[in-house]
């Protein structure tokens, strides 16, 4: 009885981190760059059950049982947005297709290779640093200026060129003066090239990204998995637009409340195995 408090236990808590994290996707909605979270859940490791006899030789295999489950990790999903014009100078949307040879990647940005391996599809990011001098990823794309020139993102981190750089805007220029070419580089009024190029960082496996808040990503893989783009990759800058989160709001809807109904249904198993147990306690104690 008592492993069924814990696995009806244990599913509460499972669907609670669901739940939170449909909420987080739904909140931000409306977020220029953010990317859905899902939580993955698994079940505890399997447990024999077998019937053992007096004899070693008697032993015999009668199934597996799981125990329980748990929340192990929340994975974001990495696929496009879409975009929205804004017309904004200021407002730039990334736009990543990323092609490997020989593979076809699905709507989540997911292929399986031939020998049965997961491939994920890479992914196009701005490059920023922060505050404490890290490097991080992000595709919010929503920039402003300093008073001294400096290109900064939504969160206030500084947008680095290929230089590996803070970019710095010669004085009395502002973005809405600028216009970004095609290789992401930046011409003032008159359409010169004022020196100025953003650095696009290309993740071969996103799911390397750990998230830290604010738009932004800290890399945890190999440093050999991330370089800047090259001119021949379909990654596109377009000035004048932001990118819209991934988030499916139907179906966050939808999750939303299969996880309620799950937290209920493991609720009302824990109301009764307590009054069970309450009854064997106060009732059959008594016999």
């Amino acid at each position: 009885m008592l492993r069924g408090l814990h696995t009806a236990a244990s599913g509460m808590i499972a669907q609670q981190r669901r739940h939170d994290t449909v909420t987080n996707n739904i909140s931000n909605i409306h977020t220029p760059g953010y990317k859905q979270n899902n939580a993955v859940t698994r079940s505890f490791p399997e447990m024999l059950l077998a019937i053992t006899g007096v004899e070693p030789t008697e032993r015999r295999e009668i199934g597996r049982w799981t125990s329980s489950v748990f929340a192990e990790e929340s994975l974001s999903i990495h696929v496009q947005g879409d975009l929205l014009q804004t017309n904004l100078s200021s407002d730039f949307a990334l736009i990543s297709n990323i092609d490997v040879d020989g593979q076809a990647f699905d709507a989540s940005g997911k292929a399986i290779a031939d020998n049965g391996d997961v491939i994920f599809q890479p992914q196009a990011f701005f490059t920023v640093q922060d505050e404490n001098g890290e490097i991080r990823y992000t595709r919010g794309g929503k920039f402003t200026v300093t008073g001294d020139g400096i290109l900064m993102s939504g969160d206030g981190s500084s947008v680095l060129g290929v230089d590996g750089q803070p970019i710095q805007l010669p004085p009395g220029i502002g973005l809405d003066q600028l216009v970004m070419t095609d290789n992401q580089r930046f011409l003032n009024g008159e359409g010169e090239d004022i020196g100025v190029q953003l650095l696009i960082t290309r993740i071969n496996n996103p799911n390397d990204l750990i998230r830290e808040g604010n738009g932004n990503f800290r890399f945890a893989g190999n440093d050999a998995d991330t370089a800047p783009i090259a001119p021949d990759e379909r990654v596109e800058v377009r000035q004048g637009y932001i990118e819209r989160s991934n988030v499916d709001p139907t179906q966050a809807a939808v999750d939303l409340m299969s996880a309620m109904r799950a937290y209920e249904a493991n609720q009302k198993v824990i109301q009764f195995y307590d009054q069970s147990l309450q009854k064997t306690a106060n009732e059959i104690g008594r016999i």
